[in-house]
């Protein structure tokens, strides 16, 4: 262990690691440090800091839960210390979280970045591809478990104030999830700023509750030495490691510190957790080892029990809100990952709503959403409590970590430069935490595990199958283009009619001349006086800055070729185009300029290495993606759509 911690130490102190952040800078001062902490609180924490609801109750009275004796509390809550410790204190907010895309974190982002790299063998970097798509899709099951499974666990306090409760505690949740997913379309931005104080409210209260108790049995701290848990696994054999199921619970949510970094930044992140959430944690977590140390009768909810009787309706009230909070956070989260995967080319467009004016970052996907609540109210009524959505909960986020780790090893050779000796030895230990939490929780693949392996399996399934169609179908627009070069020598040798006015082509293709304007030319005999060919390039870095924008190319007098490079973060916006080409003395009035789109009609074609399935998978995306116009927010009444047909 002490030389691991070298190791480590030795690495990040010694080299020079990127560590790019929104909140960089000795010019931040001390109040908008302490107003970002505060907002990362609601955001960033609320998933893991709602799992002291049920994580350590299923531990002892779970589906495999273990007898409430003091070895096995002092085992458990030995584990509960040093999975928090090694896998967020150290893993995740030391070392992962230096890993960024220009500020941006999450597994998307890490993806990203080493697919900037050369890999000198070629499987390397389809690894990198294919963990990365997986881990992200994967993270969908997470944002339907987390509402269902919070929210429920929230509720069920109800049945501890009296039995007459429980045949309600299903209707109040499903109300709750009902207002939940129904005000997304609002937006989050004005009731965001009570996100933070009442998650703020929620740790105070959670080590609080810890603290009261633990003054009772201060013994109980003694289980943070690690012989503890290294005994429990020899007393307990096979069952000690079914439990490390459960213990899990504990650090569900540690990716979110990681995906949510580009929001606020590192360091809010690593102070808000280190100062409050880390040991509001474990203060409740061992208040409630404490108390079923006095009362092992108490495993049946541990958490509400440690709460005076008084004290119970508020507490419940209080847990509902911290509840909600959370799944708040994993369903903007599955917003903002559905939109990075689109802009990279894994999804299909859709409707994209911005809920506020200030915050770019604050999308609504009515798609997304449907999906969610519809999967969300469908597990809460098949699973029916949150012990059984528990033996669901957890496969999903520790294959997703077990991912983030390996692509982190190959993150430490690649960019880091770190010793390989080294690399080797801090991510093999990792690796084995990982893997130990990854073969627990995938006992619980016939208990209902295999929800979110299925859910990530599908949406896996679909990302591969439009990034590879899309690629498919741009190789057969390009067969059916012309060098730009080429087309200009042709039409400078050709008597046209000249039409007054702009004329913008998009094209997929930053090289030839798109078919809508061959077709144009060859059937109309028709060119614009100023015409333009306008290509939108999504790069692999979140954000790409106004003055690096537009790349402009004049091949001859009134004709120009137009490169818009955004990042995966931002939001293509013609009118953005149009502002930016006058300010490069492009002369372009939008009421007098015509657009031109092509509009492919695909039929499933035979290629061995597509398939029909993936052929009509692939066209039925298509024909339901967004329009061009809507989503590059082009004015409808200036459009001309080219149709042609493609064989996949």
């Amino acid at each position: 262990m002490r030389i691991l911690k070298g190791l480590i130490l030795n690495n990040l102190v010694n080299k020079d690691l990127p560590d790019t952040t929104k909140t960089q800078g000795n010019n931040k001062n001390g109040k908008y440090l302490a107003i970002l902490c505060l907002s990362a609180l609601g955001i960033v924490f609320g998933d893991i800091g709602t799992s002291p609801l049920y994580a350590l109750r299923e531990c002892f009275h779970g589906v495999h839960g273990i007898a409430p004796l003091k070895d096995n509390i002092f085992g458990v809550l030995s584990l509960i210390f040093w999975a928090l410790i090694l896998i967020i204190s150290i893993e995740y907010i030391l070392i992962i979280m230096r890993a960024n895309n220009d500020g941006e974190g999450g597994i998307l982002a890490l993806m990203s970045l080493l697919k900037r790299t050369e890999f000198k063998k070629k499987w390397v970097g389809s690894m990198v591809l294919v963990f990365g798509l997986f881990g992200s899709a994967l993270l969908y099951g997470d944002s339907i478990i987390t509402p269902a499974i919070s929210v429920l666990s929230a509720v069920e306090g109800l049945a501890l104030a009296t039995p007459l409760f429980e045949p309600i505690i299903l209707p109040v949740t499903i109300i709750i999830l009902v207002i939940l997913f129904s005000m997304q379309k609002r937006g989050t931005s004005k009731i965001g700023k009570i996100f933070g104080p009442i998650t703020f409210t929620w740790f105070i209260v959670l080590a609080i509750l810890g603290i009261r108790s633990i003054i009772q049995n201060p013994e109980v701290f003694a289980a943070v030495n690690p012989y503890y848990a290294v005994n429990f696994f020899i007393d307990n054999g096979f069952h000690g490691f079914v439990i490390l199921g459960s213990v899990f619970l504990v650090v569900t949510g540690g990716e979110a510190l990681y995906a949510d970094m580009g929001h606020f930044g590192r360091q809010p992140i690593k102070i808000t957790w280190f100062c409050l959430v880390l040991p509001s944690l474990l203060l409740n977590y061992f208040g409630q080892g404490a108390l079923l140390i006095r009362d092992p009768t108490a495993a049946k909810n541990p958490f509400y029990l440690l709460a005076p009787e008084w004290a119970l309706y508020p507490l419940i009230g209080l847990a509902t809100f911290a509840t909600v909070i959370a799944s708040q956070a994993v369903i903007s989260g599955a917003f903002s990952l559905t939109f990075q995967a689109l802009q990279l080319g894994y999804l299909p467009r859709m409707r994209i709503l911005h809920t506020s004016e200030d915050e770019r970052g604050q999308i609504y996907i009515p798609q997304i959403n449907l999906l969610l609540f519809f999967s969300t109210i469908a597990l809460v009524l098949s699973f029916k409590s949150s012990s059984n959505l528990a033996s669901a909960y957890g496969i999903a986020v520790t294959t997703t970590m077990l991912i983030t780790t390996i692509l982190l090893f190959i993150t430490t050779i690649k960019i880091w430069k770190w010793n390989k000796f080294v690399s080797v030895i801090v991510i093999l230990f990792f690796i084995t935490i990982d893997l130990s939490f990854w073969g627990a929780n995938m006992l619980k693949l016939l208990h209902g595990g295999w929800v979110p392996l299925a859910i990530g399996l599908g949406i896996y399934f679909i990302m591969t199958t439009w990034n590879k169609g899309r690629k498919i179908l741009l190789e057969k627009i390009k067969q059916q283009t012309i060098s730009l070069e080429n087309f200009v020598t042709e039409i400078l040798s050709v008597r046209l009619i000249a039409i007054p006015g702009t004329a913008v082509y998009m094209s997929s293709n930053k090289n030839g001349a798109p078919p809508p304007l061959i077709l144009n030319i060859k059937h109309n005999r028709l060119l614009h006086k100023q015409v333009i060919i306008l290509t939108i390039i999504i790069k692999k870095v979140p954000h790409i800055k106004q003055e690096e924008r537009l790349e402009i190319q004049e091949p001859t007098e009134g004709f120009y070729r137009v490169i818009a490079n955004y990042g995966y973060m931002d939001i293509p916006n013609i009118q953005n185009v149009v502002e930016l080409l006058k300010n490069n003395n492009i002369k372009i009035d939008i009421n007098r300029t015509t657009f031109f789109l092509g509009r492919e009609t695909l039929i499933p074609g035979n290629r061995k290495e597509f398939g029909l399935l993936r052929s009509k998978l692939f066209i039925l995306l298509s024909n339901n993606a967004q329009r061009a116009t809507e989503f590059f927010n082009i004015p409808p009444q200036r459009v001309f759509e080219v149709g042609t047909q493609v064989e996949l």
